[in-house]
C-alpha cells in the first residue's frame, strides 16, 4: 500500500518558473507533479475524494492540462469525460462561448449534444487564477442544460480571486493545493 502524501509534499512537486509568461509572474508548472507517479496518484485520489460524493455523470476538462487531470479523474470515478476545447479544435458541430481575457477575447467549445440536458458535471482544470476561463466553461456547460456541481482544480492562486468569482457565480469550487501570490 502506498503512503499518503501531504498537501505540502504535493506542492513541493510543482515547479515555479519566475517571470513566465511575463515579468513578475510566478508560473506554477504542474508538469513536474504529473511526472511523479506517487504525486499524480495522490492528486487524482484527492480530486476523486472531492468529486465522488457529488455523483457526477461527467467530468469536463478544460484545455489543455485539464484534459490530463479530468481524464484521470473520470477514469477513477467510472464516468465519462468531455473536453472543453479552444475554438476550432473539435471536428463536427460545436456549441461555444466567447469570453474576455486580459488582452482580448477567446472562445471555448464543446461538441453539440455531448453533455445531455440535466447531466451532472464536475469541471476540472489544473489551475485557477482569475477564473475567466473556468467561468466561461461553467456557463457553456449550463447553457447545455447541465448542472455544474463543482469546479475542481489541482492548484488555486487565491490572491487572484478566481475561486471567489466562481462561488459568486454560484459554482462551488475546490482546489487541492494553494500558492500565495501570482
Amino acid at each position: 500500500m502506498r503512503a499518503k502524501m501531504s498537501a505540502d509534499s504535493l506542492a513541493a512537486l510543482v515547479r515555479t518558473i519566475p517571470d513566465f509568461p511575463k515579468p513578475g509572474i510566478q508560473f506554477r508548472d504542474i508538469t513536474t507533479l504529473l511526472a511523479d507517479a506517487a504525486g499524480l496518484a495522490e492528486l487524482v485520489e484527492r480530486m476523486a475524494a472531492a468529486a465522488r460524493p457529488l455523483d457526477p455523470a461527467f467530468i469536463a476538462g478544460i484545455e489543455a492540462r485539464g484534459f490530463i487531470l479530468g481524464a484521470a479523474l473520470a477514469h477513477a470515478l467510472g464516468v465519462g469525460f468531455v473536453p472543453v476545447r479552444k475554438k476550432g479544435k473539435l471536428p463536427g458541430k460545436t456549441v461555444g462561448i466567447d469570453y474576455v481575457l486580459e488582452y482580448g477575447t477567446d472562445r471555448l467549445e464543446l461538441h453539440e449534444g455531448q453533455i445531455p440536458d440535466g447531466a451532472r458535471v464536475v469541471l476540472v482544470d489544473d489551475l485557477i487564477a482569475t477564473g475567466g476561463t473556468a467561468l466561461a466553461a461553467a456557463q457553456l456547460i449550463r447553457e447545455q442544460g447541465a448542472t455544474v456541481l463543482m469546479a475542481l482544480f489541482a492548484i488555486d492562486l487565491p490572491d487572484l480571486g478566481g475561486m471567489a468569482a466562481l462561488e459568486a457565480d454560484g459554482v462551488a469550487s475546490a482546489a487541492i493545493i494553494a500558492f500565495e501570490g501570482h
